[in-house]
Protein backbone atom coordinates (compact mmCIF):
# COMPACT_ATOMS: atom_id res chain seq x y z
CA UNK A 1 0.00 0.00 0.00
CA UNK A 2 2.71 2.53 0.71
CA UNK A 3 4.56 1.31 -2.37
CA UNK A 4 1.71 2.66 -4.32
CA UNK A 5 0.85 6.23 -2.55
CA UNK A 6 4.60 6.71 -3.18
CA UNK A 7 3.80 5.92 -7.00
CA UNK A 8 0.94 7.87 -6.99
CA UNK A 9 2.53 10.96 -5.38
CA UNK A 10 5.48 10.77 -7.56
CA UNK A 11 2.88 10.52 -10.37
CA UNK A 12 1.35 13.76 -8.72
CA UNK A 13 4.36 15.76 -8.89
CA UNK A 14 5.44 14.77 -12.28
CA UNK A 15 1.83 16.16 -13.54
CA UNK A 16 2.78 19.24 -11.82
CA UNK A 17 6.07 19.39 -13.19
CA UNK A 18 4.69 18.82 -16.45
CA UNK A 19 2.17 21.75 -16.40
CA UNK A 20 4.80 24.30 -14.81
CA UNK A 21 6.88 23.27 -18.18
CA UNK A 22 3.90 24.40 -20.39
CA UNK A 23 3.78 27.47 -18.26
CA UNK A 24 7.57 27.94 -18.65
CA UNK A 25 6.98 27.65 -22.28
CA UNK A 26 3.97 29.69 -23.18
CA UNK A 27 4.71 32.59 -20.25
CA UNK A 28 7.66 35.25 -21.67
CA UNK A 29 8.43 36.52 -18.56
CA UNK A 30 8.82 32.97 -17.06
CA UNK A 31 10.80 33.31 -13.43
CA UNK A 32 11.30 30.54 -10.48
CA UNK A 33 13.74 32.54 -9.24
CA UNK A 34 12.76 35.80 -7.09
CA UNK A 35 15.07 39.37 -7.53
CA UNK A 36 16.88 38.70 -4.34
CA UNK A 37 18.24 36.01 -6.86
CA UNK A 38 19.69 38.36 -9.32
CA UNK A 39 21.29 40.05 -6.44
CA UNK A 40 23.33 37.33 -5.40
CA UNK A 41 24.04 36.30 -9.08
CA UNK A 42 25.37 40.15 -10.04
CA UNK A 43 27.42 39.85 -6.70
CA UNK A 44 29.06 36.76 -7.73
CA UNK A 45 29.88 38.01 -11.19
CA UNK A 46 30.79 41.28 -10.31
CA UNK A 47 33.43 39.74 -7.84
CA UNK A 48 34.65 36.88 -10.34
CA UNK A 49 35.44 40.34 -12.69
CA UNK A 50 37.59 42.03 -10.32
CA UNK A 51 39.54 39.07 -9.44
CA UNK A 52 39.91 38.58 -13.66
CA UNK A 53 42.38 41.93 -13.60
CA UNK A 54 44.13 40.40 -16.79
CA UNK A 55 40.93 39.98 -18.87
CA UNK A 56 39.42 43.03 -16.67
CA UNK A 57 41.52 45.83 -16.15
CA UNK A 58 39.43 48.45 -14.38
CA UNK A 59 40.23 52.02 -15.80
CA UNK A 60 41.37 54.19 -12.39
CA UNK A 61 40.47 57.44 -13.82
CA UNK A 62 37.52 58.57 -11.57
CA UNK A 63 36.24 61.48 -13.79
CA UNK A 64 35.50 58.93 -16.94
CA UNK A 65 33.60 56.87 -14.29
CA UNK A 66 31.79 60.01 -12.72
CA UNK A 67 30.66 60.89 -15.91
CA UNK A 68 28.87 57.55 -17.12
CA UNK A 69 27.78 57.14 -13.52
CA UNK A 70 25.96 60.27 -13.54
CA UNK A 71 24.28 59.08 -16.75
CA UNK A 72 23.11 55.90 -15.55
CA UNK A 73 21.94 57.87 -12.50
CA UNK A 74 19.55 59.99 -14.45
CA UNK A 75 18.50 57.23 -16.66
CA UNK A 76 17.26 55.33 -13.28
CA UNK A 77 15.31 58.05 -12.74
CA UNK A 78 12.33 57.05 -15.15
CA UNK A 79 9.21 56.09 -13.81
CA UNK A 80 9.60 52.82 -15.63
CA UNK A 81 12.21 51.43 -13.44
CA UNK A 82 10.96 48.38 -11.19
CA UNK A 83 13.95 47.74 -9.30
CA UNK A 84 15.03 51.24 -8.51
CA UNK A 85 16.85 50.65 -4.60
CA UNK A 86 16.96 47.00 -5.00
CA UNK A 87 19.43 46.62 -7.71
CA UNK A 88 22.85 47.81 -7.44
CA UNK A 89 23.01 50.20 -10.77
CA UNK A 90 26.51 51.56 -10.43
CA UNK A 91 29.31 51.47 -12.86
CA UNK A 92 32.33 50.22 -13.27
CA UNK A 93 34.71 51.21 -16.18
CA UNK A 94 37.05 48.25 -18.16
CA UNK A 95 40.10 49.80 -19.78
CA UNK A 96 40.29 47.70 -22.81
CA UNK A 97 40.15 49.83 -25.98
CA UNK A 98 40.13 46.96 -28.53
CA UNK A 99 36.38 45.58 -27.19
CA UNK A 100 33.77 47.73 -28.32
CA UNK A 101 31.06 46.83 -25.72
CA UNK A 102 29.24 46.85 -22.62
CA UNK A 103 27.55 44.55 -20.22
CA UNK A 104 25.09 44.56 -17.48
CA UNK A 105 25.19 41.36 -15.04
CA UNK A 106 22.57 40.31 -13.13
CA UNK A 107 21.09 43.05 -10.41
CA UNK A 108 22.44 46.11 -12.38
CA UNK A 109 26.37 45.78 -12.09
CA UNK A 110 27.18 48.04 -15.06
CA UNK A 111 30.27 47.43 -17.38
CA UNK A 112 31.41 49.91 -19.97
CA UNK A 113 34.48 49.07 -22.19
CA UNK A 114 36.83 51.95 -23.48
CA UNK A 115 36.76 50.66 -26.92
CA UNK A 116 32.71 51.46 -26.34
CA UNK A 117 33.03 55.43 -25.09
CA UNK A 118 35.88 55.62 -28.00
CA UNK A 119 33.56 54.20 -30.82
CA UNK A 120 30.72 56.57 -30.29
CA UNK A 121 29.61 60.30 -30.74
CA UNK A 122 27.76 61.70 -28.72
CA UNK A 123 26.71 61.25 -25.12
CA UNK A 124 22.88 60.32 -25.99
CA UNK A 125 24.24 57.20 -27.81
CA UNK A 126 25.90 56.30 -24.42
CA UNK A 127 22.67 56.95 -22.35
CA UNK A 128 20.72 54.77 -25.11
CA UNK A 129 23.29 52.26 -24.72
CA UNK A 130 22.91 52.28 -21.01
CA UNK A 131 19.60 52.08 -20.85
CA UNK A 132 19.67 49.00 -22.94
CA UNK A 133 22.06 46.93 -20.24
CA UNK A 134 19.58 48.39 -17.22
CA UNK A 135 16.72 47.05 -19.23
CA UNK A 136 18.46 43.69 -19.15
CA UNK A 137 19.09 43.72 -15.55
CA UNK A 138 15.61 45.03 -15.19
CA UNK A 139 13.75 43.07 -17.01
CA UNK A 140 16.04 40.21 -15.24
CA UNK A 141 16.71 38.13 -18.73
CA UNK A 142 19.55 36.51 -16.84
CA UNK A 143 17.50 34.34 -14.52
CA UNK A 144 14.78 34.22 -16.79
CA UNK A 145 17.40 32.42 -19.34
CA UNK A 146 18.06 29.98 -16.27
CA UNK A 147 14.65 29.43 -15.53
CA UNK A 148 13.62 28.32 -19.12
CA UNK A 149 16.89 26.28 -19.95
CA UNK A 150 17.39 24.19 -16.21
CA UNK A 151 14.06 25.22 -14.06
CA UNK A 152 12.63 21.55 -14.94
CA UNK A 153 15.85 19.80 -13.68
CA UNK A 154 15.78 22.50 -10.47
CA UNK A 155 12.06 21.69 -10.03
CA UNK A 156 12.46 18.01 -10.97
CA UNK A 157 15.43 17.62 -8.30
CA UNK A 158 13.33 19.75 -5.51
CA UNK A 159 10.37 17.52 -5.76
CA UNK A 160 12.11 14.55 -5.64
CA UNK A 161 14.25 15.37 -2.37
CA UNK A 162 18.05 15.67 -4.73
CA UNK A 163 20.38 16.72 -2.31
CA UNK A 164 22.24 18.72 -5.11
CA UNK A 165 23.07 22.38 -5.53
CA UNK A 166 22.76 22.49 -8.66
CA UNK A 167 21.86 26.03 -8.98
CA UNK A 168 25.62 27.26 -7.90
CA UNK A 169 26.53 24.78 -9.64
CA UNK A 170 24.74 26.27 -12.49
CA UNK A 171 25.78 29.93 -12.06
CA UNK A 172 29.07 28.80 -11.49
CA UNK A 173 29.18 27.04 -14.69
CA UNK A 174 27.49 30.45 -17.08
CA UNK A 175 30.47 32.91 -14.94
CA UNK A 176 32.92 31.20 -17.59
CA UNK A 177 33.42 33.39 -20.62
CA UNK A 178 30.85 35.45 -19.10
CA UNK A 179 28.21 32.96 -20.93
CA UNK A 180 25.29 33.97 -18.43
CA UNK A 181 25.30 37.28 -20.36
CA UNK A 182 24.24 36.05 -24.09
CA UNK A 183 21.21 37.79 -24.35
CA UNK A 184 18.80 36.05 -27.42
CA UNK A 185 16.83 38.08 -30.12
CA UNK A 186 13.94 38.51 -27.81
CA UNK A 187 15.73 39.76 -24.81
CA UNK A 188 17.74 42.36 -27.32
CA UNK A 189 13.97 43.25 -28.55
CA UNK A 190 12.89 44.26 -25.56
CA UNK A 191 15.91 46.23 -24.23
CA UNK A 192 16.18 47.91 -27.02
CA UNK A 193 11.78 49.24 -26.22
CA UNK A 194 12.46 49.68 -22.44
CA UNK A 195 16.01 51.70 -23.42
CA UNK A 196 13.35 54.05 -25.77
CA UNK A 197 10.58 53.89 -22.93
CA UNK A 198 13.22 54.78 -20.03
CA UNK A 199 15.10 57.87 -21.91
CA UNK A 200 11.34 59.23 -22.94
CA UNK A 201 11.86 60.65 -19.56
CA UNK A 202 15.23 62.02 -19.70
CA UNK A 203 16.94 64.70 -21.34
CA UNK A 204 18.10 61.96 -24.55
CA UNK A 205 17.04 61.50 -27.68
CA UNK A 206 15.05 58.38 -26.95
CA UNK A 207 15.74 56.53 -30.15
CA UNK A 208 19.51 57.24 -29.96
CA UNK A 209 20.76 53.83 -30.10
CA UNK A 210 19.73 53.67 -33.26
CA UNK A 211 23.19 55.89 -34.17
CA UNK A 212 25.09 52.72 -32.66
CA UNK A 213 23.14 50.59 -34.66
CA UNK A 214 24.61 52.83 -38.09
CA UNK A 215 27.82 53.17 -36.58
CA UNK A 216 28.36 49.13 -36.36
CA UNK A 217 26.71 48.59 -39.66
CA UNK A 218 29.27 50.94 -40.95
CA UNK A 219 31.89 49.39 -38.96
CA UNK A 220 31.08 46.10 -39.36
CA UNK A 221 34.59 44.71 -41.00
CA UNK A 222 35.80 45.69 -37.72
CA UNK A 223 37.44 42.94 -35.70
CA UNK A 224 36.71 44.83 -32.54
CA UNK A 225 33.54 44.60 -33.41
CA UNK A 226 33.46 40.66 -33.12
CA UNK A 227 32.44 40.74 -29.30
CA UNK A 228 29.27 42.55 -29.21
CA UNK A 229 27.94 41.37 -31.91
CA UNK A 230 28.49 37.94 -30.24
CA UNK A 231 26.32 38.68 -26.95
CA UNK A 232 24.25 41.49 -28.81
CA UNK A 233 22.62 40.16 -31.86
CA UNK A 234 21.78 42.72 -34.46
CA UNK A 235 19.24 41.57 -37.26
CA UNK A 236 18.16 44.54 -39.38
CA UNK A 237 14.78 43.96 -37.64
CA UNK A 238 16.15 45.24 -33.78
CA UNK A 239 16.85 49.02 -35.60
CA UNK A 240 13.54 48.96 -38.28
CA UNK A 241 11.39 48.61 -34.63
CA UNK A 242 13.32 51.51 -33.01
CA UNK A 243 12.59 53.34 -36.17
CA UNK A 244 8.68 52.41 -35.63
CA UNK A 245 9.00 53.45 -32.16
CA UNK A 246 10.22 56.77 -32.80
CA UNK A 247 7.26 57.41 -35.56
CA UNK A 248 4.63 55.85 -33.25
CA UNK A 249 5.62 58.31 -30.41
CA UNK A 250 5.95 61.44 -33.18
CA UNK A 251 9.19 61.91 -32.07
CA UNK A 252 11.09 65.41 -33.37
CA UNK A 253 14.36 65.00 -34.91
CA UNK A 254 17.75 65.01 -32.92
CA UNK A 255 19.23 68.07 -32.34
CA UNK A 256 22.36 68.85 -30.37
CA UNK A 257 20.74 69.62 -26.88
CA UNK A 258 18.89 65.92 -27.02
CA UNK A 259 22.28 64.18 -28.37
CA UNK A 260 24.72 66.48 -26.49
CA UNK A 261 27.74 65.64 -29.22
CA UNK A 262 29.51 69.11 -28.55
CA UNK A 263 29.83 68.09 -24.19
CA UNK A 264 30.74 63.77 -25.53
CA UNK A 265 33.72 65.30 -27.57
CA UNK A 266 35.01 66.67 -24.99
CA UNK A 267 34.91 63.88 -22.32
CA UNK A 268 36.41 61.59 -25.40
CA UNK A 269 39.13 63.72 -25.76
CA UNK A 270 39.80 63.40 -22.25
CA UNK A 271 39.98 59.39 -22.60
Amino acid sequence: MRILKNIYKKLFILVIIIFIAGMMNSCVDFNIYPPSEDIKLGKNLDSEIRRNTNEYPIYNKPGVKSYVQGIVNDIIRSPKMEYRGQFAYTVEIIKRDDIVNAFCAPGGYIYVYTGLLKFIDNEATLAGILAHEIAHAERRHATQRISKAYGMQLLSDAAFGEKKNKYEELGSNMFKGLSLLNNSREDEYEADEYSFKYLQSTKWYPGSIKFFFDKIKNSVQDNDLKVVLSTHPLPQDRYDKVIEMLKKANTPPPNEKNTQYRKYLLFKNNL
